[in-house]
């Protein structure tokens, strides 16, 4: 790690601070004040010691590395879980149980081997899988590095260094910044070299247009868009020359602050809802385990616990222990622990995520983090950028106001179109078949006075230049504005020539025509004093050289004496239409639209010979940008157009989709107000006559509320504008601390802390840069709001199948336990295993549980108010019907292993065929004391093509010959927990509502379950480590028999469920 990590925490007071221990403000001060302060001459630069000695206290110009969290902290951190911790001691517990058995050798011990095995191979890949998913969290820091400048110009010892490091810069060195150059740090601007200066800042501060800087000083409370002297370490200059004072340097950048944001945010990362609720689960569930456990030792210890009474004391004595028996209680807490423990859900739970990201993909929400397709199911605010988001983020002419036939007549014309697709709207109310002098004119200035171009790769048309140009002449040169109206569909003037065939793009045809029908030899560069730009055509021999320019309507209509009128005629520019074209733009500018007044000029005086040779004396005039002004004058004054960055056409419907689904919507923008409080009004989070005073602050004036949680309890839509990244990240914490679950878009650097921050981080795809999606949970393919909207939908139907399959696992985990605990509390052998449990917890009810994740969503799914995030997954009622089906399971299999040692017969289905041999009810609950009773013995009996037999020790029939009715019993819990998930279905719907074939994948996923089933039945290799044997057609009818009735007693659970649910309704009916 570089110095500029080592001493962060005291370069804040000594790089930009004064004597005073006052934050040094270099925005506020002239150039003198900081070249003093930081001791320092523009034109000499600072001496190699001074730069040492200051490297010494500021460190590297570099952004701190976090050191992360070691791989086997990582690791360890996987099993602070509940349920993997008694998963671990089942696993401990069972290896220690199978070493001892296997000690004896015997035929058992292979499968006493698989269940430890199997439960360490789950505990291992649970580890793998969330050390990956942690590892990732620091990759939007990692992402964060790339965007700084490698290399930086530098003045020192009153010499140049074109390519110094950039992270050897000091606060106090000068730089040099030109066009395209990455800004190595932030700087004040000292001296403009150009008459003009522009930087893309945008990705750090949320502006939607690159901004002009200065060398002026401003205000000192200036918010961070307002510092217009300073520029920021990862910006890119896209317009002029300058040389800067460096001022702050690695982690007290502006960058570097975010750096330590983002770091923050990772750092408080909170678990899912879904999460949460499955600790809580995993607690109750561990108290439960070890109340049974205890309730099975107290009941069964006199088997392995034997004490005697001498004398009639009081005191027991002779205490006998047997370790046999108590090793098979032992097995017993570990079966407890297998079955209770829902061992397949976290697979299938990431299963369905993951099906449900495919489903998302296909609605351009592309998931990076699994668990916030569930999280999504909860959003209760939406926190959403403007800019790119909300809006287009391509700026098109909404409006053109052109002369009419007199001086006091304007003409306006709404133009349609969101894009730079040509194709994308018309002109309204547009004059058919005519095209007058004024708007040729208009044509003409909007496509040769311009530096911009368009271009269309893979489907899309895309802007090159500055994007108020490439608006121009996607406005005016094609057909989705004035000039593709006026050339595509009106036709080209009168007189005119097709572009000839050879014309490299027929998309710029338009364009093209007007740049050989008036070639330019002579541009005026945009400045930020006069604010126009102009350039001087030559319309062709025997035409004088005339002057076409563009720029705010306010100074260029200064500079105007004349107006052109719809025919061509000029007339003088009075007061009066002054004053009508300038209230046209306040109408526009009031509307959030940015104008630009076009005019020309067609005498040229100085100009009359030139065709651009340097070595005519115009030239020397148009070197000197001084004299631009003075050129400009005189001019007359053709019309105006309104741009902006226009709302998408689908925002308007998903703000309406968001209030229907109970979801408010914030927009926090970098923007200025008035534009974002348009925007807002125009895309429905305002009404269009709101009073929205009390609803849109700036960031600044947020912060310096008093309650602000109270402000952001608010009903309805809120606007933050000329927001910075710490207000993002307060408001996003604080939504937070007040039980919101918060999903928060972005696309630049500053948007990456409260992207991290956020439950639900939306990087746009498009736009965002690589900081935001590293930081962000979910990516916008198309960069669309609508898109977060349908995610958003998608994540509440995929967590209401997740629900259902997590109550049907659980569910059926109960039964399991039931029949367990019954087994244990009647003192019959044991009928399931940890192995067979594990194979049905993990591989056959493992594709039913997925299946339900493809249950249809309810068509009211986005009518209904988002689910609190601490909303249980089970009630009370629904915990009952689980309790009341757990125990029927219970009884079930423990019921058809009695069955099958003490019936010949059941319900008529004939059990007697395999010859084995019946006993009764108590001499199965004392198995345990075979040893003792006189003349009993054990017929051999079938199972499949194996006879097994006890002549060696007939009470071998409790423990080897149990095997068939441990197949009975594994087989009835298969089958009930099939037919278990057709009740999961609907949570109260009958299934003659909603019947199987509503969603075919669970049948489909019932057959494969079966199919496994019969596989390890059917396979003698398998059915040795599962311990079973195959059944006979009467000892599947017999299960089928004992299972069926599952989804009787549900019906009428759920019957119940129903009347009780409308009886309930009906009242708070009436009370209301």
């Amino acid at each position: 790690m570089g110095k500029g990590g080592e001493n962060y925490g005291r370069k804040e007071n000594t790089s930009s601070d004064n004597s005073d221990g006052e934050i040094f403000k270099a925005w506020s001060k002239d150039v003198r004040e900081c070249e003093e302060h930081f001791k320092v001459s523009v034109k000499t630069g600072l001496s190699h010691d001074e730069v040492e000695n200051r490297r010494k206290i500021y460190g590297f110009n570099e952004l701190e590395k976090h050191d992360g969290q070691s791989i086997w902290k990582l690791v360890l951190e996987q099993f602070n879980d509940t349920l993997v911790r008694i998963l671990l001691a089942a696993a401990i517990i069972s290896f220690v149980l199978a070493w001892y058995d296997g000690d004896e050798g015997g035929e058992m011990e292979i499968t006493a081997f698989v269940e430890p095995l199997v439960i360490f191979l789950i505990l291992i890949v649970n580890a793998i899988v969330g050390v990956w998913q942690e590892s990732n969290a620091e990759k939007a820091l990692e992402a964060l590095k790339e965007i700084q400048s490698e290399q930086a110009s530098v003045i020192r010892n009153n010499e140049k260094i074109p390519s110094l490091p950039a992270k050897d810069l000091v606060p106090g060195d000068i730089v040099e910044l030109k066009v395209g150059d990455k800004v190595p740090a932030d700087m004040r601007v000292v001296e403009l070299i150009s008459s003009t200066l522009r930087l893309e800042q945008g990705s750090l501060t949320g502006e939607s247009e690159a901004v002009n800087k200065t060398n002026k000083p401003v205000a000192e409370d200036a918010d961070i868009q307002g510092k217009k002297c300073i520029v920021f370490a990862g910006t890119t200059v896209v317009n002029g020359h300058c040389f800067c004072l460096v001022t702050q340097t690695g982690m007290d950048t502006e960058i570097g602050k975010v750096h330590n944001q983002i770091h923050e945010a990772s750092q408080s990362e909170e678990d899912t809802p879904l999460k949460k609720k499955l600790n809580e689960f995993g607690e109750r569930l561990t108290m439960m385990i070890g109340l049974i456990c205890i309730l099975v030792w107290l009941i069964n210890v006199k088997y392995f616990l034997t004490w005697d009474y001498v004398d009639d004391g009081w005191w027991p004595t002779n205490f006998k222990f047997s370790f046999e028996k108590c090793t098979y209680y032992f097995e017993i807490a570990v079966a407890l622990a297998v079955a209770a423990i829902p061992e397949g859900l976290p697979a299938v739970i990431t299963t369905c995520l993951a099906l449900g990201t495919r489903k998302m993909a296909q609605k351009n929400a592309l998931v990076r983090k699994l668990p916030s397709v569930e999280t999504l199911g909860c959003t209760t605010v939406i926190c959403s950028d403007k800019t790119g988001t909300l809006t287009t983020n391509q700026m098109a002419v909404s409006k053109l106001v052109a002369i009419g036939t007199n001086v006091d007549a304007l003409r306006a014309f709404k133009v349609e179109g969101t894009t730079y697709n040509p194709n994308d709207g018309q002109i309204e109310n547009w004059p058919a078949g005519q095209l007058d002098a004024n708007l040729q004119t208009m044509a003409k200035i909007a496509a040769v006075c311009n530096d911009a171009g368009i271009s269309q790769s893979e489907h899309k048309f895309v802007a090159h230049g500055m994007p108020t140009e490439a608006a121009l002449k996607a406005r005016y040169i094609f057909s989705c504005s004035l000039a593709c109206v006026l050339v595509e569909k009106m036709g080209l003037p009168e007189g005119s020539k097709n572009v000839q065939s050879g014309s490299k793009s027929t998309i710029l045809r338009c364009c093209e025509w007007w740049n050989e029908h008036d070639r330019r030899i002579a541009t005026l560069e945009f400045d930020r004093d006069r604010k126009s730009m102009g350039v001087i055509v030559d319309s062709g021999v025997g035409k004088k050289k005339s002057l076409l320019v563009k720029g705010a309507v306010e100074n260029v209509l200064d500079r105007s004496s004349k107006v052109q009128l719809r025919d061509g005629s000029v007339v003088k520019l009075d007061n009066n239409a002054k004053n009508l074209i300038l209230q046209a733009l306040h109408e526009m500018s009031t509307s959030a639209l940015r104008c630009l007044g076009f005019a020309y000029k067609d005498e040229l005086t100085n100009f009359e010979n030139y065709n651009g040779n340097e070595d005519h004396p115009a030239h020397q005039l148009l070197l000197d940008p001084n004299n631009y002004s003075s050129i400009e004058d005189e001019l007359i004054f053709v019309g105006l157009v309104g741009l902006r960055d226009p709302p998408r056409e689908e925002v308007y419907q998903a703000i309406e989709d968001c209030r229907a689904a109970g979801i408010r919507v914030m927009v926090i923008t970098g923007d200025n107000k008035n534009t974002a409080e348009a925007i807002c009004r125009e895309i429905g989070v305002f009404a269009p006559n709101e009073n929205i005073s009390s609803k849109s602050l700036t960031g600044k004036d947020f912060m310096e509320l008093r309650d602000k949680k109270a402000y952001l309890r608010q009903t309805g839509g809120l606007l933050f504008s000329r927001a910075e990244p710490r207000h993002k990240q307060d408001i996003v914490r604080l939504l937070k601390e007040d039980g919101e679950v918060v999903a928060m878009t972005g696309d630049g650097v500053n948007d990456a802390p409260a992207l991290k921050l956020a439950d639900i981080g939306i990087a746009m795809g498009i736009a965002g840069t690589e900081v935001a999606k590293e930081a962000s949970d979910m990516v916008l393919a198309d960069d669309n709001f609508s898109s977060i909207v349908a995610a958003v939908g998608e994540g509440r139907s995929i967590y209401n199948n997740m629900k259902a399959f997590i109550r049907y696992m659980i569910s059926s985990n109960i039964g399991e336990v039931a029949s367990i605990f019954l087994t244990a509390a009647l003192g019959i052998p044991e009928g399931l295993i940890p192995v067979q449990l594990l194979w049905v917890n993990l591989v056959t009810d493992g594709p039913p549980a997925t299946a339900l994740g493809f249950n249809p969503p309810d068509k009211d799914i986005m009518k209904k108010p988002p689910r609190r995030s601490d909303d249980s997954l089970i009630n009370l009622w629904i915990l009952f019907r689980y309790l009341v089906i757990g125990i029927y399971v219970g009884l079930a299999t423990v019921g058809v292993f009695i069955i099958w040692y003490t019936h010949g017969s059941f319900m008529g289905i004939d059990l007697s065929s395999d010859g084995h041999t019946l006993v009764t009810y108590s001499q199965l609950a004392n198995w345990g004391q075979c040893s003792s009773w006189n003349n009993f013995t054990a017929a051999p009996f079938t199972a499949g093509s194996r006879i097994i037999s006890f002549d060696a020790d007939p009470c071998d029939y409790f423990t080897t010959g149990k095997v068939k009715a441990m197949t009975l019993s594994l087989s009835v819990l298969v089958a009930i927990e099939m037919f278990n998930s057709l009740n999961a279905l609907s949570e109260d719907g009958s299934l003659l509502t909603m019947p199987p074939w509503v969603n075919p994948w669970l049948l489909l996923a019932m057959s494969v379950s079966f199919g496994l089933h019969f596989l390890i039945l059917y396979v003698p290799f398998l059915a040795k480590v599962f311990g079973i044997v195959p059944l006979s057609f009467n000892e599947w009818l017999l299960v089928l028999a004992v299972a069926l009735p599952v989804i009787l007693i549900d019906e009428v659970l759920k019957f119940v469920g129903r009347c009780t649910s409308g009886s309930a309704r009906r009242s708070k009916q009436k009370s209301d």
